[in-house]
């Protein structure tokens, strides 16, 4: 199956961008399907560390746990899931726009599918994905640039 792709452009820093896209505390403002988010390691992100994402899917409430595997501030980010039965693969990209003033954000999202999953990700996720992430990405816009920090 293709990559689901979306971009959108917010009036914010790439820097500004990135610091909030990878907080894993902000997920739940932005990602429709996202209940909770919280890191399992100790100290700053980087390789390596573990998010404990819990999402809404379908009517279900499901624990998985994702993995950053790059983090290039304030260019891109990529992260995978490394257990459950719906293991998502995401990259994110931050580009500069105006000379840094704006940025465009594109996010990539593909899945894996383990035993179950291998039947809920082309009937439920990805379809539940490709609906939800245009909205995803307009609710990344209006909490960018509606924060006063």
């Amino acid at each position: 199956m293709a990559i689901i792709r979306e971009s959108v452009d917010v009036d914010r820093t790439p820097a500004d961008v990135y610091a909030y896209l990878t907080d894993p505390a902000h997920l739940p403002e932005w990602q429709l399907s996202a209940v909770s988010a919280e890191p399992l390691d100790e100290g700053p992100l980087h390789p390596g560390s573990r998010v404990r994402v819990t999402r809404r899917v379908g009517n279900r409430e499901v624990p998985m746990t994702v993995q950053f595997d790059e983090l290039d501030p304030p260019h891109n980010w990529d992260l995978h899931g490394i257990d459950g039965p719906v293991r998502p693969r995401t990259h994110g990209e931050i580009e500069p726009l105006d000379d840094g003033r704006r940025s465009r954000v594109t996010i990539d999202i593909d899945f894996e599918g383990h035993g179950l999953g291998k039947l809920l990700v082309p009937l439920v996720v990805r379809p539940q994905v490709r609906k939800e992430l245009p909205r995803d990405g307009q609710l990344l816009k209006d909490r960018l640039e509606h924060r006063t920090d």
